[in-house]
């Protein structure tokens, strides 16, 4: 088990020991941009856990297997490879960063997500993959389930109307025209399900710092970001 906060705090008067940054928050918050630019700003590698849910979601689309048998799906998440090269999203050594970010895909990952066995198997993967490095590690429950005793906890929002609008922009970037309203009914969907699974749960983390991207350009949210990690580093 990793030490906590305060224990690595102290420890650093004696070694340098590996630092975790997690960032959890809605869909649409700006999580995947930010956590990529605020990793690279640190020299941190990147974890983005959302990809792995997208990578079982689209891996049991392609095999047609029916998402709502838990089991199948749990075999599914244990049998695939996932790899992360440079930005790149590997499944089982093919490139899928543009494919798991499809409406469909969006639309079924809760399927991956809500399932306990599939959960537990990915966390699990999760911290093997933080084990002896700094990390930024974004997704939903990073702070609470995965690293609860992480260095530093960055829960960031934004509004519907922000959010929404940010996914059907981000949509039209790859060719996909969707309405706003059906971005944000979908959206709203989403949400309601982050907030009532019964593991992993989107909840802000007691001890985890909330920001709100409203307003902010890029810049000015990673600068935020980072000034927040390198108080905790220093602190």
């Amino acid at each position: 088990m990793r030490p906590t906060a305060t224990q690595k705090q102290l420890g650093q008067l004696f070694y340098n020991e590996p630092m975790i940054v997690t960032i959890d928050g809605p869909a649409g918050a700006g999580k995947s941009t930010v956590a990529r630019q605020l990793a690279e700003r640190l020299g941190f590698r990147l974890l983005d856990t959302g990809a792995m849910y997208r990578a079982v979601t689209l891996a049991a689309l392609e095999a047609q297997i029916d998402l709502a048998d838990a089991g199948a799906m749990a075999a599914l998440a244990k049998q695939i490879s996932i790899a992360f090269e440079c930005q790149h999203v590997l499944l089982n050594g093919e490139d899928v960063s543009e494919a798991i970010r499809t409406p469909e895909v969006s639309r079924n990952i809760y399927r991956a997500a809500d399932n306990p066995e599939v959960r537990a198997h990915l966390v699990s993967l999760q911290r093997q993959i933080a084990e002896d490095t700094d990390i930024v590690c974004e997704g939903r429950d990073q702070g609470t389930v995965a690293f609860p005793n992480a260095d530093c906890k960055i829960f960031l929002v934004a509004s519907s109307a922000e959010r929404a609008r940010r996914r059907r922009d981000e949509l039209a970037g790859r060719g996909i025209e969707m309405p706003l309203q059906q971005v944000l009914a979908e959206q709203d969907q989403r949400d309601q399900r982050d907030a009532s699974r019964p593991v992993g749960a989107l909840r802000k983390a007691d001890d985890a710092h909330e920001v709100c991207t409203d307003g902010l350009t890029l810049e000015e949210v990673v600068a935020q970001l980072e000034a927040i990690v390198r108080a905790v580093q220093h602190g």
